[in-house]
């Protein structure tokens, strides 16, 4: 995970059962190493599990929300940017733009990329993913359907919480979950497998337009079930074997 003292230095660590967290002296995918320095649970604040130079995003990945959105599954992955400021760490607020009427919540399975990779194959690309986190891809419907293109719809400060900590492995057939307020019934509800295409694929296509950079996130689409956020919402996003990503809406 990473985190910030109480003297305001970050740093990436090892988070125990105890809640203590190991301070690493680099980050985990650069060969950071255990220091002696332990933070004690009340002695940090979690930031967002890195600081990616670049999000890549993938749209329309799952059979169910393509249908929703009333559009076909693309023949290939179909990816766009979310901007690095977008990025807020878990428990953080999502502020809702004063230039939209309608705020959606996207559940997403985030990859940590832990080394450089350019022009990999699919069995490569599972050797350039680090680890696994949680994501929110919060969408201005309203402003993705008026602009014809996402960049504004996608790129709003604040909308790309991720997190809490980043896990190594994850089962592939892992449930992904999204839930709004204190509903029982989750919004959003599917298996990582459901995706069109699997994450070593969406690397390894990546990699053929970009180079992908250590700390880099990719995006993995979202599952059936978007819908609208209203300010004073939490939205909660859970993966099993992951953990929950938790962020209430405020006015910007």
């Amino acid at each position: 995970m990473r985190v910030q003292s109480q003297d305001g230095k970050i740093y990436y660590g090892l988070l125990q059962l105890s809640l203590n967290v190991e301070v690493l002296d680099a980050p985990p995918w650069l060969d950071g190493q255990p220091t002696d320095l332990i933070l004690e649970p009340e002695k940090y604040k979690i930031l967002a599990p890195c600081a990616p130079s670049k999000i890549v995003a993938v749209g329309k990945n799952y059979a169910d929300h393509a249908a929703e959105m009333g559009t076909p599954v693309p023949a290939e992955p179909l990816i766009f940017f979310k901007p690095p400021t977008a990025v807020i760490a878990s428990e953080m607020e999502i502020k809702y733009p004063q230039q939209s009427q309608r705020v959606d919540y996207e559940g997403e399975l985030a990859l940590v990329i832990g080394d450089r990779t350019s022009d990999c194959t699919p069995a490569q690309a599972q050797t350039k993913i680090w680890g696994y986190t949680i994501a929110n891809d919060v969408t201005a419907r309203d402003l993705q359907q008026k602009d014809s293109q996402w960049t504004r719809a996608k790129g709003f400060d604040t909308f790309c919480p991720l997190g809490p900590w980043i896990v190594r492995e994850l089962n592939p057939g892992a449930r992904l979950q999204t839930f709004v307020n204190d509903e029982f019934q989750p919004v959003q509800s599917a298996t990582i497998d459901e995706m069109v295409f699997s994450p070593d694929v969406l690397v390894s296509y990546i990699s053929q337009v970009m180079t992908l950079m250590p700390g880099d996130i990719v995006l993995t689409g979202t599952p059936m079930g978007v819908g609208p956020v209203k300010i004073g919402d939490r939205i909660r996003v859970e993966i099993e074997g992951i953990g929950r990503l938790e962020n209430t809406v405020v006015p910007r």
